[in-house]
């Protein structure tokens, strides 16, 4: 069963239902059953041409997300700089650009920046994480990525990625995203 919108095209839940059909005589559980945001609708909200920017690290990487930072210095100051306790004073130190701190990350720091993107206070999360090194706050950094994308937050996990985000001409503009819809959502549980 395709599902089309008002105008004829197919919306988001017309496309994963032509998909799960698909995959339906596989024998796979059906996609639907497995895609809890599909009884989720979006809303929009509307970005500030100046964005609030959570920069993390670890350890390891500190001096990676500094050099960086350091070569976008004149981007980065057209912004809002949160960041974690000991990556926000590097920060502050290194470029002379306020930040304003959290606490250190296994402290509760990474909880911290993840309430604030819960409360769509943060626009843009920078996490320069260590690939290879398991860190003894492992949930809470897990957390912190989760809710960066189930608010639909840009998240850069490196220089590279971090480059192209900083660099979209979407940056310096105001912009219109959509995000969950949550309180309709619960709405509808109760």
């Amino acid at each position: 069963m395709v599902v089309n919108d008002d105008k004829g095209r197919l919306n988001e839940r017309g496309v994963l239902t032509s998909i799960a059909s698909k995959l339906a005589p596989t024998g796979y559980v059906s996609f639907l059953e497995r895609q809890p945001m599909i009884g989720i609708s979006f809303t929009q909200k509307t970005l500030l041409a100046r964005k609030r920017i959570a920069l993390v690290a670890h350890d390891h990487c500190k001096v990676f997300l500094l050099d960086w930072a350091e070569r976008q210095k004149d981007r980065l100051a057209r912004h809002d700089l949160v960041a974690t306790g000991t990556t926000g004073l590097l920060l502050q130190q290194r470029l002379d650009l306020p930040v304003q701190s959290m606490i250190s990350g296994p402290l509760g720091g990474d909880q911290q920046l993840g309430a604030q993107i819960a409360e769509q206070r943060v626009d843009m999360l920078v996490f320069f994480w260590d690939p290879f090194e398991p860190q003894p706050h492992d949930p809470d950094i897990k957390a912190l990525l989760r809710v960066a994308a189930v608010w639909n937050i840009p998240v850069a996990c490196n220089e590279c990625s971090a480059d192209y985000l900083l660099s979209s001409p979407l940056m310096d503009q105001a912009h219109t995203h959509r995000i969950p819809d949550y309180a309709t959502y619960l709405q509808g549980r109760a």
